[in-house]
Protein backbone atom coordinates (compact mmCIF):
# COMPACT_ATOMS: atom_id res chain seq x y z
CA UNK A 1 0.00 0.00 0.00
CA UNK A 2 3.25 2.32 0.86
CA UNK A 3 4.09 1.89 -2.87
CA UNK A 4 1.34 2.31 -4.09
CA UNK A 5 0.06 5.89 -2.15
CA UNK A 6 4.20 6.84 -3.38
CA UNK A 7 3.20 6.31 -6.93
CA UNK A 8 0.38 8.15 -6.75
CA UNK A 9 1.84 11.14 -5.13
CA UNK A 10 4.14 11.06 -7.93
CA UNK A 11 1.40 10.94 -10.81
CA UNK A 12 0.04 14.19 -9.03
CA UNK A 13 3.33 15.68 -8.76
CA UNK A 14 4.14 15.09 -12.66
CA UNK A 15 0.59 16.61 -12.85
CA UNK A 16 1.85 19.69 -10.74
CA UNK A 17 4.93 20.59 -12.82
CA UNK A 18 3.46 20.20 -15.92
CA UNK A 19 0.50 22.79 -14.81
CA UNK A 20 3.02 24.95 -13.08
CA UNK A 21 5.14 25.06 -16.39
CA UNK A 22 2.28 26.31 -18.40
CA UNK A 23 0.86 28.72 -15.99
CA UNK A 24 4.32 29.88 -16.07
CA UNK A 25 5.18 30.27 -19.69
CA UNK A 26 1.64 32.03 -20.23
CA UNK A 27 2.11 34.49 -17.44
CA UNK A 28 5.89 35.51 -17.82
CA UNK A 29 5.97 34.99 -21.40
CA UNK A 30 2.83 35.44 -22.86
CA UNK A 31 2.44 33.19 -24.62
CA UNK A 32 -0.79 30.55 -25.90
CA UNK A 33 -1.79 27.75 -24.38
CA UNK A 34 -0.04 25.49 -26.70
CA UNK A 35 2.96 27.05 -27.04
CA UNK A 36 3.13 27.07 -23.26
CA UNK A 37 2.73 23.57 -23.27
CA UNK A 38 5.66 22.91 -25.84
CA UNK A 39 8.10 24.83 -23.80
CA UNK A 40 7.27 23.10 -20.43
CA UNK A 41 6.91 19.40 -22.18
CA UNK A 42 10.85 20.41 -23.88
CA UNK A 43 12.11 21.63 -20.54
CA UNK A 44 10.52 18.85 -18.45
CA UNK A 45 11.86 16.37 -21.13
CA UNK A 46 15.59 17.80 -21.71
CA UNK A 47 15.27 17.15 -25.48
CA UNK A 48 17.16 20.20 -26.42
CA UNK A 49 15.05 21.29 -28.63
CA UNK A 50 14.78 25.28 -29.36
CA UNK A 51 13.13 27.86 -27.37
CA UNK A 52 10.26 30.20 -29.63
CA UNK A 53 12.16 33.08 -28.66
CA UNK A 54 15.13 34.74 -27.28
CA UNK A 55 14.50 33.83 -23.46
CA UNK A 56 14.43 37.31 -21.16
CA UNK A 57 16.42 37.26 -17.40
CA UNK A 58 12.68 36.48 -16.16
CA UNK A 59 12.33 33.34 -18.58
CA UNK A 60 15.50 32.15 -18.01
CA UNK A 61 15.13 31.57 -14.48
CA UNK A 62 11.55 30.19 -14.08
CA UNK A 63 13.08 27.40 -17.23
CA UNK A 64 16.16 26.86 -14.94
CA UNK A 65 13.68 26.22 -11.14
CA UNK A 66 11.23 24.33 -13.85
CA UNK A 67 14.61 22.25 -15.17
CA UNK A 68 15.26 21.74 -10.85
CA UNK A 69 11.79 21.17 -10.48
CA UNK A 70 11.67 18.21 -13.13
CA UNK A 71 14.85 16.84 -12.30
CA UNK A 72 13.41 16.31 -8.65
CA UNK A 73 10.28 14.79 -8.89
CA UNK A 74 11.78 12.39 -11.66
CA UNK A 75 13.93 11.12 -8.81
CA UNK A 76 11.12 10.37 -7.19
CA UNK A 77 9.12 8.89 -9.64
CA UNK A 78 11.46 6.96 -10.43
CA UNK A 79 12.15 5.67 -6.91
CA UNK A 80 8.34 5.24 -6.44
CA UNK A 81 8.24 2.90 -9.47
CA UNK A 82 10.98 1.02 -9.01
CA UNK A 83 9.50 0.29 -5.47
CA UNK A 84 5.80 -0.76 -6.79
CA UNK A 85 7.20 -3.11 -8.81
CA UNK A 86 9.95 -4.62 -6.59
CA UNK A 87 7.28 -5.39 -3.97
CA UNK A 88 4.84 -5.83 -6.10
CA UNK A 89 6.25 -8.71 -8.45
CA UNK A 90 4.58 -7.70 -11.77
CA UNK A 91 5.39 -11.05 -13.62
CA UNK A 92 4.19 -13.01 -9.79
CA UNK A 93 0.60 -11.11 -10.47
CA UNK A 94 0.51 -11.71 -14.13
CA UNK A 95 1.17 -15.23 -13.44
CA UNK A 96 -1.46 -15.90 -10.71
CA UNK A 97 -3.88 -13.78 -13.14
CA UNK A 98 -3.14 -16.38 -15.98
CA UNK A 99 -4.12 -19.45 -13.35
CA UNK A 100 -7.38 -17.57 -12.33
CA UNK A 101 -8.33 -17.36 -16.05
CA UNK A 102 -7.22 -20.96 -16.64
CA UNK A 103 -9.71 -22.01 -13.01
CA UNK A 104 -12.42 -19.96 -14.48
CA UNK A 105 -12.66 -21.87 -17.65
CA UNK A 106 -12.26 -25.37 -15.86
CA UNK A 107 -15.20 -27.89 -15.93
CA UNK A 108 -15.75 -31.36 -14.59
CA UNK A 109 -12.37 -31.06 -13.48
CA UNK A 110 -10.76 -32.71 -10.76
CA UNK A 111 -9.62 -30.59 -7.51
CA UNK A 112 -6.03 -32.87 -5.85
CA UNK A 113 -5.44 -31.54 -2.68
CA UNK A 114 -1.63 -31.74 -1.77
CA UNK A 115 1.31 -33.17 -4.10
CA UNK A 116 3.16 -35.05 -2.03
CA UNK A 117 3.74 -39.39 -3.19
CA UNK A 118 -0.26 -39.94 -3.30
CA UNK A 119 -0.86 -36.67 -4.65
CA UNK A 120 1.40 -37.04 -7.58
CA UNK A 121 0.37 -40.58 -8.25
CA UNK A 122 -3.21 -39.39 -8.35
CA UNK A 123 -2.50 -36.39 -10.72
CA UNK A 124 -0.20 -38.75 -13.11
CA UNK A 125 -3.18 -41.09 -13.24
CA UNK A 126 -5.72 -38.52 -14.59
CA UNK A 127 -3.37 -36.74 -16.85
CA UNK A 128 -2.79 -40.31 -18.35
CA UNK A 129 -6.35 -39.84 -19.16
CA UNK A 130 -6.22 -36.14 -20.30
CA UNK A 131 -8.87 -35.44 -17.35
CA UNK A 132 -8.57 -31.68 -15.95
CA UNK A 133 -7.39 -31.33 -12.78
CA UNK A 134 -5.83 -28.58 -10.23
CA UNK A 135 -3.81 -28.56 -7.31
CA UNK A 136 -3.35 -26.53 -4.35
CA UNK A 137 -0.55 -27.20 -2.26
CA UNK A 138 1.25 -24.82 0.48
CA UNK A 139 4.71 -26.47 0.60
CA UNK A 140 7.66 -24.96 -1.36
CA UNK A 141 9.52 -27.98 -2.36
CA UNK A 142 5.94 -29.57 -3.67
CA UNK A 143 5.26 -26.14 -5.14
CA UNK A 144 8.75 -26.63 -7.34
CA UNK A 145 7.93 -29.84 -8.21
CA UNK A 146 4.51 -28.50 -9.42
CA UNK A 147 6.14 -25.83 -11.83
CA UNK A 148 8.89 -28.30 -13.26
CA UNK A 149 6.17 -30.96 -14.06
CA UNK A 150 3.44 -28.09 -15.61
CA UNK A 151 0.83 -28.61 -13.44
CA UNK A 152 -1.71 -26.39 -13.07
CA UNK A 153 -2.05 -25.27 -9.22
CA UNK A 154 -2.29 -22.49 -7.02
CA UNK A 155 -0.29 -21.75 -3.65
CA UNK A 156 -2.49 -22.07 -1.04
CA UNK A 157 -3.65 -23.61 2.05
CA UNK A 158 -6.42 -26.32 1.75
CA UNK A 159 -7.97 -26.11 4.84
CA UNK A 160 -8.47 -22.83 4.34
CA UNK A 161 -12.20 -21.62 3.31
CA UNK A 162 -11.06 -18.94 0.91
CA UNK A 163 -8.11 -20.98 -0.72
CA UNK A 164 -10.77 -23.19 -1.32
CA UNK A 165 -13.14 -21.14 -2.87
CA UNK A 166 -10.50 -20.08 -5.91
CA UNK A 167 -10.37 -23.92 -7.22
CA UNK A 168 -14.49 -23.93 -8.87
CA UNK A 169 -15.33 -26.82 -6.74
CA UNK A 170 -19.18 -25.78 -7.75
CA UNK A 171 -18.25 -26.97 -11.18
CA UNK A 172 -16.00 -29.93 -10.28
CA UNK A 173 -16.54 -33.31 -10.79
CA UNK A 174 -14.18 -34.83 -8.25
CA UNK A 175 -11.76 -33.42 -5.43
CA UNK A 176 -9.09 -35.92 -4.11
CA UNK A 177 -7.36 -34.76 -0.53
CA UNK A 178 -4.08 -36.38 0.13
CA UNK A 179 -2.93 -34.56 2.57
CA UNK A 180 -0.45 -35.92 5.21
CA UNK A 181 -2.65 -35.50 8.09
CA UNK A 182 -6.00 -37.37 8.74
CA UNK A 183 -7.39 -34.24 11.11
CA UNK A 184 -6.28 -31.90 7.68
CA UNK A 185 -8.19 -34.38 5.14
CA UNK A 186 -11.53 -34.90 7.90
CA UNK A 187 -11.80 -30.56 7.64
CA UNK A 188 -11.10 -30.87 3.77
CA UNK A 189 -13.93 -33.03 3.08
CA UNK A 190 -16.32 -31.28 5.31
CA UNK A 191 -15.70 -27.59 3.66
CA UNK A 192 -15.55 -29.36 0.30
CA UNK A 193 -18.67 -30.67 0.66
CA UNK A 194 -20.58 -27.55 1.46
CA UNK A 195 -19.51 -26.24 -1.94
CA UNK A 196 -20.86 -28.97 -3.69
CA UNK A 197 -22.90 -31.48 -2.28
CA UNK A 198 -22.82 -34.31 -5.24
CA UNK A 199 -19.23 -34.55 -6.50
CA UNK A 200 -16.79 -37.84 -5.79
CA UNK A 201 -14.57 -37.40 -2.41
CA UNK A 202 -11.64 -39.68 -2.42
CA UNK A 203 -9.65 -39.05 0.51
CA UNK A 204 -6.90 -40.64 2.17
CA UNK A 205 -6.38 -41.84 5.95
CA UNK A 206 -3.83 -43.41 7.72
CA UNK A 207 -5.65 -44.75 10.98
CA UNK A 208 -8.67 -46.78 10.72
CA UNK A 209 -10.40 -44.99 13.70
CA UNK A 210 -10.38 -42.27 10.84
CA UNK A 211 -12.36 -44.59 8.59
CA UNK A 212 -15.76 -43.66 9.64
CA UNK A 213 -14.76 -40.21 10.64
CA UNK A 214 -14.10 -39.24 7.15
CA UNK A 215 -17.32 -41.40 5.77
CA UNK A 216 -19.72 -39.44 8.00
CA UNK A 217 -17.86 -36.38 7.34
CA UNK A 218 -19.40 -36.88 3.57
CA UNK A 219 -16.23 -38.74 1.77
CA UNK A 220 -17.28 -41.40 -1.09
CA UNK A 221 -14.57 -43.64 -0.61
CA UNK A 222 -11.45 -43.65 1.99
CA UNK A 223 -8.19 -44.98 1.01
CA UNK A 224 -5.96 -46.14 3.40
CA UNK A 225 -2.49 -46.82 1.98
CA UNK A 226 -0.16 -48.49 4.32
CA UNK A 227 -3.18 -50.84 4.94
CA UNK A 228 -3.38 -51.40 0.75
CA UNK A 229 0.07 -52.13 0.43
CA UNK A 230 0.73 -54.15 3.76
CA UNK A 231 -2.13 -56.83 2.57
CA UNK A 232 -1.00 -56.45 -0.95
CA UNK A 233 2.24 -57.99 0.36
CA UNK A 234 1.03 -60.93 2.15
CA UNK A 235 -1.32 -61.47 -0.85
CA UNK A 236 1.87 -61.76 -2.71
CA UNK A 237 2.87 -64.95 -0.40
CA UNK A 238 -0.53 -66.58 0.23
CA UNK A 239 -1.40 -66.29 -3.35
CA UNK A 240 1.75 -65.14 -5.37
CA UNK A 241 0.44 -66.27 -9.32
CA UNK A 242 -3.20 -65.17 -8.55
CA UNK A 243 -2.26 -61.46 -7.49
CA UNK A 244 0.55 -61.29 -10.74
CA UNK A 245 -2.16 -61.64 -12.63
CA UNK A 246 -3.97 -58.78 -11.41
CA UNK A 247 -1.35 -56.53 -11.48
CA UNK A 248 -0.98 -57.30 -15.15
CA UNK A 249 -4.85 -55.95 -15.35
CA UNK A 250 -4.35 -52.41 -15.79
CA UNK A 251 -6.38 -49.64 -16.99
CA UNK A 252 -4.56 -48.16 -19.25
CA UNK A 253 -0.94 -48.22 -21.07
CA UNK A 254 0.87 -51.30 -22.48
CA UNK A 255 0.30 -54.20 -20.78
CA UNK A 256 -1.36 -57.57 -21.90
CA UNK A 257 -4.54 -57.00 -20.60
CA UNK A 258 -6.97 -53.15 -20.21
CA UNK A 259 -9.62 -52.92 -18.03
CA UNK A 260 -12.16 -50.63 -19.70
CA UNK A 261 -15.37 -48.94 -18.07
CA UNK A 262 -18.30 -48.49 -20.11
CA UNK A 263 -21.02 -46.02 -19.49
CA UNK A 264 -24.12 -47.05 -21.18
CA UNK A 265 -25.25 -43.23 -21.38
CA UNK A 266 -22.67 -43.07 -23.67
CA UNK A 267 -24.12 -46.05 -25.81
CA UNK A 268 -26.00 -46.04 -28.82
CA UNK A 269 -29.79 -45.40 -27.79
CA UNK A 270 -30.56 -48.91 -29.59
CA UNK A 271 -28.84 -50.52 -26.72
CA UNK A 272 -30.77 -49.11 -23.78
CA UNK A 273 -32.52 -51.70 -22.40
CA UNK A 274 -31.39 -54.15 -24.83
CA UNK A 275 -29.35 -56.95 -23.06
CA UNK A 276 -25.44 -57.67 -22.97
CA UNK A 277 -26.19 -60.66 -24.92
CA UNK A 278 -28.09 -57.66 -27.52
CA UNK A 279 -24.15 -55.92 -27.35
CA UNK A 280 -22.30 -58.76 -28.83
CA UNK A 281 -18.67 -57.08 -27.52
CA UNK A 282 -17.17 -60.33 -28.01
CA UNK A 283 -17.77 -60.59 -31.80
CA UNK A 284 -17.91 -56.62 -32.42
CA UNK A 285 -14.29 -56.07 -30.52
CA UNK A 286 -13.31 -59.34 -28.88
CA UNK A 287 -13.74 -57.77 -25.55
CA UNK A 288 -15.47 -59.74 -22.48
CA UNK A 289 -17.78 -57.91 -19.92
CA UNK A 290 -16.67 -59.14 -16.25
CA UNK A 291 -18.60 -56.35 -14.44
CA UNK A 292 -21.81 -54.43 -14.33
CA UNK A 293 -22.40 -51.63 -11.72
CA UNK A 294 -26.30 -51.05 -11.83
CA UNK A 295 -27.93 -47.53 -11.36
CA UNK A 296 -27.89 -48.37 -7.46
CA UNK A 297 -24.16 -48.77 -7.02
CA UNK A 298 -24.62 -52.45 -7.09
CA UNK A 299 -21.64 -54.48 -8.76
CA UNK A 300 -22.61 -57.89 -10.09
CA UNK A 301 -19.45 -59.54 -11.38
CA UNK A 302 -19.02 -61.58 -13.75
CA UNK A 303 -22.95 -60.70 -14.85
CA UNK A 304 -25.15 -62.91 -17.02
CA UNK A 305 -25.78 -62.44 -20.60
CA UNK A 306 -29.10 -61.30 -19.87
CA UNK A 307 -28.18 -58.45 -17.93
CA UNK A 308 -30.45 -55.24 -18.94
CA UNK A 309 -28.48 -52.60 -20.12
CA UNK A 310 -30.34 -49.75 -17.79
CA UNK A 311 -29.82 -45.77 -17.55
CA UNK A 312 -27.30 -44.62 -15.50
CA UNK A 313 -25.38 -48.43 -15.01
CA UNK A 314 -21.65 -48.97 -16.26
CA UNK A 315 -19.88 -51.74 -17.77
CA UNK A 316 -16.56 -53.16 -16.67
CA UNK A 317 -14.85 -54.85 -19.49
CA UNK A 318 -11.99 -56.60 -19.90
CA UNK A 319 -9.32 -56.93 -23.22
CA UNK A 320 -6.06 -56.62 -24.71
CA UNK A 321 -5.05 -53.02 -25.98
CA UNK A 322 -5.75 -53.58 -29.26
CA UNK A 323 -9.28 -55.07 -28.28
CA UNK A 324 -10.05 -51.82 -26.07
CA UNK A 325 -8.83 -49.50 -29.07
CA UNK A 326 -11.09 -51.48 -31.03
CA UNK A 327 -14.00 -50.94 -28.25
CA UNK A 328 -13.75 -47.36 -28.15
CA UNK A 329 -13.56 -47.36 -31.77
CA UNK A 330 -16.62 -49.26 -32.34
CA UNK A 331 -18.82 -47.54 -29.30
Amino acid sequence: MVAKSKLYVSSVLLTAVLVIGIGGFMIISNESFVDSLYMTVITMSTVGFGTLHELNQTEKLFTVFLIILSIIVYGYSVTALTEYFANRNIFQILKLKKVQQEIQSLKNHTVVCGYGRNGKQAVAKLKEFNQPCIVIEKRKDEIGDLERDGILFIEGDATNDDDLKKLGLDRAKSLITALPSDADNLFVVLSARQFNSDFTIITRASNESSYGKLKFAGATNVIMPDKLGGAHMASLVVTPDLVEFVDRLTIAGDSNANLEEISVNDLPLEFLNKTILDLDLRKRTGCNVIGFKTSDNEYIVNPESSTKLTKNSNLIVLGRPGQIKKLRETL
